[in-house]
């Protein structure tokens, strides 16, 4: 009897390793070339230059792109993909494609003003963005999805990792093996979404590991911390600014303040979203209420709309934007970008930080380099728009706000898959964090771990 070739698989972790950002991984065999993201490399010294790069595989050669979740650093290179060849076929979850297509078509005028600045030509233009939500299909979580036939057929299935509206972790079923990437995995229990599902059955794991190295508040703690916050700014008659993420960071805030609010556990205070993109993200999140955790359903269908309270002022237009400063504090302002790299945060900083009544409140990763991380690291002297702006307001962090698992609840992912799985790949993370995850993951378990360079690539047996 003639034995069949084992069955293999080689993961390329293209981008997204010892990196948080710029997730991109290639996983082939000689019937099918699948990628697992494409994303932006954002808040790292040289990291213009390397989105601008070719990629390290041929786009045009690629058959399937399979999106995690629509956060900027997963999508943001999807439409140079498609511009330099790529014409396969996209899914994502319905939510993500949606979300997609907002962030996409935001980042192109980003882009645009970045490139004025550097010389450098945009990464990609409208047309591109156009192009790519052509290719861009949607599924159902625990939808399966099929590629080739008989021993050579692989199904690929969208777990609900709990991150942002519509994430995913990526399964891929071939031969007897299972692999999984879990692309940004969610810090469950979240105010909004269900909890990131548990694995059992997998075999290979590539985790992401951004607070690999560092715990979170708990619920309750996060709450009273930012009721505190706001309190204390009040009493001083100061400027709150919270710069978040337009994706589900601004969402948890505005559910937590309607409640705050309704409750009276806060003055009603003026509290300016000032974010188109979020703004427009909010709107899909109304769309797709039904895969909200039970508590947050159950209070949508007592009538609350958990996205509206007295006091929220939602400011689209930049001319409502700019009455801002002229409105009387106290007040709180919501405004992205989450790591104050960009958008409208930015002159909020530029006019408020300097007033020590006010405050500035992080809360969530601030990549290295970024104003918010130099903020966050104590620094004094903050340059915008070359501009040496001084910080005198009260710095404040609240990391439980955060959309991604901690340490102990990343290493407690591997728990129910000891005796399973064969290794995991520690993946999307600054190396100290990355290394410390790895460690613990080996000394709590016992299984394989490693943490792979940009570039490595490893061969899985799925046989």
């Amino acid at each position: 009897m003639i034995q069949k070739p084992s069955k293999k698989f080689t993961v390329d972790f293209a981008l997204g390793a010892r990196t948080v950002t710029g997730s991109n991984f290639l996983i082939y065999n000689d019937q099918f070339k699948f990628l697992v993201d494409c994303g932006l490399l954002q808040g790292v010294r040289m990291a213009e230059e390397i989105n601008h790069e070719d990629f390290s595989y041929n786009p045009a050669e690629i058959d399937v792109l399979f999106v995690t979740h629509a956060h900027m650093d997963h999508v943001g290179r999807i439409p140079k993909l498609v511009k330099d060849g790529f014409g396969g076929v996209i899914y994502s979850t319905h939510a993500t494609k949606e979300i997609g297509a907002l962030m996409l078509d935001d980042a192109v005028d980003l882009l645009a003003h970045e490139a004025e600045h550097s010389g450098i030509l945009p990464l990609y233009d409208r047309a591109d963005v156009k192009k790519t939500m052509t290719l861009w299909k949607s599924v159902d979580y625990h939808q399966p999805l099929f590629f080739g036939e008989g021993d050579e057929k692989v199904t690929v299935v969208f777990r609900d990792a709990g991150h942002v509206l519509g994430s995913s972790m990526i399964e891929f079923a071939y031969g007897s093996k299972k692999v999984v990437f879990t692309g940004d995995l969610g810090n469950s229990p979240a105010p909004l979404l269900r909890d990131t599902e548990v694995l059992t059955d997998t075999d290979y794991l590539l985790m992401e590991s951004v607070y690999g190295d560092r715990n979170h508040e708990d619920r309750s703690e996060r709450d009273e911390k930012l009721r505190e916050i706001i309190l204390r700014s009040v009493a001083r008659g100061g400027t709150l600014m919270i710069p978040a993420f337009s994706l589900e960071r601004t969402q948890d805030l505005l559910f937590v303040l309607n409640e705050m609010v309704e409750h009276g556990k806060i003055p009603r205070v003026p509290v300016y979203l000032d974010s188109p993109l979020a703004i427009d993200i909010t709107a899909v999140y109304k769309k797709y209420e039904k895969i909200f955790n039970h508590d947050t359903q159950s209070i949508i269908k007592s009538g609350d709309d958990i996205f509206k309270f007295p006091g929220l002022i939602m400011t689209p237009d930049t001319e409502q934007s700019k009455a801002i400063n002229h409105a009387p504090s106290p007040k709180i302002i919501i405004a992205g970008s989450g790591m104050m790299n960009g958008g409208r945060i930015v002159h909020h900083a530029k006019n408020y930080l300097g007033d020590p009544k006010n405050t500035i409140l992080l809360v969530g990763y601030q990549a290295i380099g970024t104003p918010g991380r130099l903020i966050d690291e104590g620094m004094k002297d903050i340059m915008f728009f070359g501009e040496k702006v001084k910080v005198r307001a009260s710095v404040e962090k609240i990391f439980g706000y955060s959309a991604h698992k901690d340490s102990d609840h990343l290493a407690a992912m591997v728990e129910p898959l000891v005796g399973k799985v064969k290794e995991v790949f520690i993946i999307l993370g600054e190396p100290k964090s990355s290394f410390f995850l790895a460690q613990k993951i080996s000394d709590h378990y016992g299984v394989n771990v490693s943490v792979p360079e940009r570039g490595d690539k490893v061969v899985l047996d799925m046989s």
